[in-house]
């Protein structure tokens, strides 16, 4: 794309994004003013297919959250079962279940274990036979298929949609309306009908925004299967959702601008600095949203919090910035500072000062959630636990071990 008509085609798309965020709801009103935020993900979490322990311990996990007054909105950040469990319609539809139990309007955006990774063998999908150039795919005892559709990643990622959005445009839990991809770009942009999981809204004076950015697979680059090398549909899937997100974290700093929101909030599933054992290359397929999300924080000047989950364990830190402030947790109560800087596992060339991200904890008990506030500063909470309008604690359930 030239120099020329890349800002004519970004004026087009926002345009088309702004005209579709004129809907509003009355009921959205009794949310706007947001005292707390309950953020957690990874959740629940089996050992094995057999494991129900975490998601027994759900219903009272959320009943404590619902019993905080100052929460008005839950944010899970993918991950609904571990990649020892199965991909199943079955399993999906248990959890949304769970979830009607919300009292305040609950944001999901879908994680790597619950689509992207479900063609591998521990998550129910299958392997790839170098003897027979096929995938031997697994089956139960009567020879069915175990996983949907095989563990297909993109067949299992439209389950998720038809279950977790089934009514685009609203959240899960308490209903509130919130603006979706799948309606922002129309004719322009035909394909991102899809993507009703990316969504934004405003609240408290700050603009959230959440973006399908799997975890675990590098951006759903592990070849499907084990095969030797990606398939086209793999890789076309991969290229049109990176586009859309682009485009959607496009559209969401504009209306930050427009609207002079004080902050920005990016709500997604993927560490995406986290090298997990590998080499940096593992995350070269997150590069652009990376340098994307630089770019825009850069110029909007204002703080922007990132949320995410995939490495399990909380961390707080600044990886667009290298050898700013860290810590990560020690145990449920403490935190200690990082042994490593993650801002060299993806080198920008230059310092973004005014972001922040936090992995919230997941996996493993005791359950936990992120208590985010906007606009306080509790007394409890350090100087390690805020950023620009947000302070946050992290909060275990007492008796859910």
């Amino acid at each position: 794309m030239n120099k020329i008509t890349a800002p004519l085609l970004l004026s087009t798309l926002i345009l088309a994004v702004t005209n579709a965020l004129a809907v509003s709801s009355s009921s959205d009103a009794r949310y706007e003013r947001a005292h707390a935020v309950a953020v957690f993900g990874d959740s629940p979490y089996g050992t094995s297919p057999a494991d129900a322990a975490e998601f027994s311990s759900t219903p009272a996990f959320i009943d404590a959250i619902n019993a905080d007054r100052e929460v008005s909105l839950a944010l899970h950040v993918g991950d609904i079962h571990s990649g020892s469990q199965y991909c199943t319609e079955a399993y999906n539809r248990s959890v949304y279940n769970l979830w009607t139990r919300f009292q305040v309007p609950l944001v999901y955006t879908p994680g790597d274990n619950e689509w992207a990774d479900c063609h591998k063998v521990k998550e129910g999908g299958g392997a790839w036979n170098a003897a027979t150039g096929q995938i031997d795919y697994k089956r139960d005892a009567s020879g069915n298929l175990i996983n949907f559709m095989g563990g297909d990643p993109v067949a299992n990622l439209d389950l998720v949609r038809s279950i977790f959005f089934v009514n685009p445009g609203y959240s899960l839990g308490a209903h509130r309306h919130v603006h979706t991809q799948a309606r922002a770009f129309g004719q322009s942009h035909p394909s991102d009908a899809k993507y009703v999981e990316n969504v934004m809204w405003e609240q408290a004076d700050v603009r959230f925004v959440t973006v399908n950015i799997p975890g675990g697979s590098n951006n759903d680059s592990d070849p499907w299967y084990g095969a030797p090398v990606e398939t086209e549909r793999q890789q076309q899937e991969r290229t049109e959702r990176t586009a859309a997100v682009l485009r959607w974290l496009d559209a969401a700093f504009e209306r930050a601008h427009e609207e002079r929101a004080r902050a920005v909030v990016i709500q997604t599933q993927a560490d995406m600095w986290d090298l997990d054992g590998k080499s940096a290359s593992h995350l070269s397929m997150y590069r652009p949203i990376v340098e994307r999300i630089a770019m825009l924080t850069k110029s909007y000047g204002r703080p922007v919090l990132l949320l995410n989950g995939d490495s399990h364990l909380y961390r707080s830190d600044n990886p667009l910035a290298i050898g700013a402030a860290c810590s990560i947790e020690a145990s449920a109560t403490t935190q200690v500072a990082c042994s490593d800087d993650a801002a060299r596992n993806q080198p920008i060339g230059h310092d973004v000062a005014n972001f922040h991200r936090i992995t919230v904890h997941g996996s493993t008990v005791p359950l936990e959630w992120l208590k985010l506030r906007i606009g306080s500063r509790s007394p409890q909470t350090s100087e390690a636990q805020a950023f620009g309008p947000f302070s946050w604690q992290r909060m275990s359930v007492p008796g859910l071990q």
